[in-house]
């Protein structure tokens, strides 16, 4: 979509909810990027794309400090799509696009393969989307580990950690779910039940990712890039003194607090190689923020990019990311690879969007679903470090597997 495409603001707001169900429900490739059930800041973006060139969106320069009228999106064209955990991308070149900026409740239609009002017209006539129902009873979902070899795995990562392999690991695991699954309705289920700011719908032929990530991986605007890892989390409770004493339990856990150092160290080390010099500095440490199903202990760190800097560039310097690795990063990664036994696709990877300006926002695959013809899965995992309890971290690969799972009909096996 080029940048000289003029946007037309439509006459009201408009749910996206309503909008997607009306206008891409059934398309071969569409998007939906989403800031949350009854947002009311950031931004979502929606519509259709055609499979592009993989490196394309790569080359982008992400250094250059392009600011747009803050009254408009960050993002007005470019590709929409994922990288996988092994750094296999995925992209859809936008034709047609919806921005929703839930602050100022406006409604912004670009076009770059037919007539934006056109667009604005349809977007804002799309009826009212039908309550979507629970989802029908699927049973118990195979794990690719028991609870008792993933302990094996914890214990066989605290032996690596012991020898000075590593100091963090990031143990993962996947439950599935044969057989075929609507992945739009299980979509809106999980932004209900489980609504988060970085959310997304993304279908690309035959594979749909469905997400509620509650983690941004990279913000990159104005020359500008900033992470935000997340390490420790903590289950919602039902009664309010009981869900305050678990999120402060969150904060001062030491076990927990030293992971989530470990990978705002990574962090700083990675982005050290495409910044300024002495540019990268944390701006939050170890604040809790809560969603629906969890709380987590979120970190941000950011610096400004040298000049030359690619998309390309960033990611080769930054990915996969930290928080779903550990430390150091080449060494973890070997170390899991082993441990884990199996590719993990696109869940650990990245999602999101990238401008043709060299802006973009790309999310974690974490708290995700994949959908494929034949079969459905959810990946879930957990820092492990020396002071890492197998029956807990075990029973934190549960949590967070339960909404996703939920959503398509599925229980996590006995035992998480």
């Amino acid at each position: 979509m080029p940048r000289s495409v003029s946007p037309v603001v439509l006459p009201r707001w408009r749910d996206p909810e309503d909008v997607f169900s009306a206008l891409y429900a059934t398309a071969p490739h569409a998007f939906w990027l989403d800031a949350g059930a009854d947002s009311v800041s950031g931004w979502s973006y929606l519509g259709t794309g055609i499979p592009a060139d993989a490196e394309a969106p790569l080359s982008m320069d992400a250094a250059h400090p392009v600011v747009h009228d803050a009254t408009g999106p960050a993002f007005r064209g470019g590709w929409v799509g994922w990288v996988s955990y092994e750094g296999v991308p995925t992209w859809l070149r936008v034709e047609g696009m919806l921005a929703f900026d839930h602050a100022a409740r406006r409604v912004w239609a670009f076009s770059a393969a037919g007539s934006a009002e056109d667009l604005a017209r349809v977007a804002d006539a799309a009826p009212t989307a039908p309550t979507v129902p629970e989802a029908e009873p699927r049973g118990v979902a195979s794990g690719r580990h028991t609870p008792e070899e993933y302990a094996e795995l914890i214990a066989a990562c605290r032996e690596r950690i012991a020898d000075g392999d590593a100091y963090q690991l990031c143990l993962t695991t996947r439950f599935r779910l044969a057989g075929t699954v609507d992945a739009l309705p299980a979509f809106r289920r999980l932004r209900r039940h489980a609504s988060s700011h970085h959310a997304a719908f993304l279908r690309q032929g035959e594979v749909t990712l469905v997400s509620a990530s509650p983690e941004r991986f990279l913000d990159v605007r104005g020359g500008r890039v900033h992470t935000h890892p997340i390490k420790g989390t903590r289950p919602r409770h039902p009664d309010p003194a009981r869900d305050q004493a678990l999120a402060e339990e969150l904060r001062t856990d030491a076990k927990e607090r030293a992971e989530n150092v470990m990978i705002v160290d990574l962090m700083r080390n990675d982005l050290s190689r495409v910044c300024e010099p002495s540019s990268v500095g944390v701006d939050r440490l170890l604040e809790v923020e809560t969603y629906p199903t969890v709380h987590q202990l979120v970190s941000e760190v950011s610096g400004t990019l040298r000049p030359g800097t690619t998309i390309g560039d960033l990611l080769t310097a930054t990915f996969p990311a930290g928080s779903m690795t550990g430390a150091p990063k080449a060494s973890a990664m070997e170390i899991l690879a082993g441990l884990e036994g199996a590719p993990r696709g696109v869940y650990s990877g990245a999602f999101g969007w990238i401008g043709e300006d060299g802006s973009a926002d790309l999310a974690m695959v974490i708290r995700s679903i994949v959908v494929e013809p034949d079969a459905t899965w959810v990946g879930a995992g957990g820092g492990i470090t020396w002071r890492s309890v197998a029956a807990s971290e075990v029973a934190e690969v549960g949590i967070k597997a339960r909404a996703p799972l939920a959503a398509i009909g599925a229980v996590v096996p006995a035992g998480w």
